[in-house]
């Protein structure tokens, strides 16, 4: 049950993600202004509470990435990822907004626990198409 409602957890995050990079290309200067009134806000708070909790300790070790086993010194990936996209970004060429970064595409309803036949959300509706 977890893993279900993981996987929709995931996928609700996807799809605003996959809404905003389309609104930045897409609307018109009004709404673009609207949109980063109400969702800049959210989407900092957001950064900082993630940044917060990869915070390094006293050893210099992030608390979130590090386990028993293997210590994670600082900066851990999520503190190079936010570098390299709230800072080195700005410098760099822009590439397509829509996940870049994402490894693999959305699982098919199948492989997410959904009844055969079951769509649902906007994933479900365009088919994957590999990029090469």
């Amino acid at each position: 049950m977890d893993q279900i409602l993981g996987q929709v957890l995931r996928n609700a995050v996807w799809e605003r993600l996959d809404m905003l990079a389309d609104l930045a290309t897409r609307a018109d200067a009004q709404s673009l202004v609207s949109v980063a009134r109400s969702e800049l806000p959210r989407l900092t708070e957001g950064w900082r509470a993630m940044l917060t909790a990869h915070e390094p300790d006293e050893r210099g070790d992030c608390p979130t990435c590090s386990t028993r086993w293997h210590r994670c010194k600082a900066p851990c990936s999520v503190w190079q990822v936010a570098h390299e996209h709230l800072v080195a970004g700005g410098l760099a060429p822009q590439k397509d907004l829509r996940r870049p970064w994402r490894r693999k595409p959305s699982l098919p309803a199948q492989s997410r626990g959904a009844a055969p036949g079951e769509s649902t959300g906007r994933h479900a509706l365009i088919p994957q198409v590999a990029n090469h």
